[in-house]
């Protein structure tokens, strides 16, 4: 079987094209899902630009209830994307997981 990846043809045998570890590809797609929500996109691109912020700055960049954002930073904690630091009454969100920092420079040209 012969595979165009960008505009390069590479020979690969089917078996050997088939054989991925479906651990890792469920992982990958539980990953893209989390990500795969405009809120949550720009939430993580701010990050990616700002290196660190807290809720109030992205609610108000967001034009978002606090709530939303709330909900919206658990599903990226709890996929390992983000994590935050307390400093006092604030936390500060930064991007956490180098994978999700590639792939995100990759995607918006950052």
């Amino acid at each position: 079987m012969t595979m165009l990846l960008s505009g390069k043809r590479f020979n690969v045998r089917e078996r050997d094209f088939m054989d991925y570890d479906t651990q890792k590809l469920s992982e990958a797609a539980e990953l893209l899902k989390v990500l795969a929500h405009p809120v949550r996109l720009c939430i993580v691109k701010g990050l990616l630009e700002n290196g660190e912020c807290n809720v109030s700055h992205m609610q108000n960049c967001l034009n978002a209830p606090q709530s939303t954002v709330s909900q919206h930073l658990q599903k990226l904690k709890m996929a390992g994307i983000i994590e935050g630091t307390r400093d006092g009454l604030v936390v500060n969100y930064k991007i956490c997981n180098p994978m999700v920092k590639k792939l995100l420079e990759e995607l918006f040209n950052v």
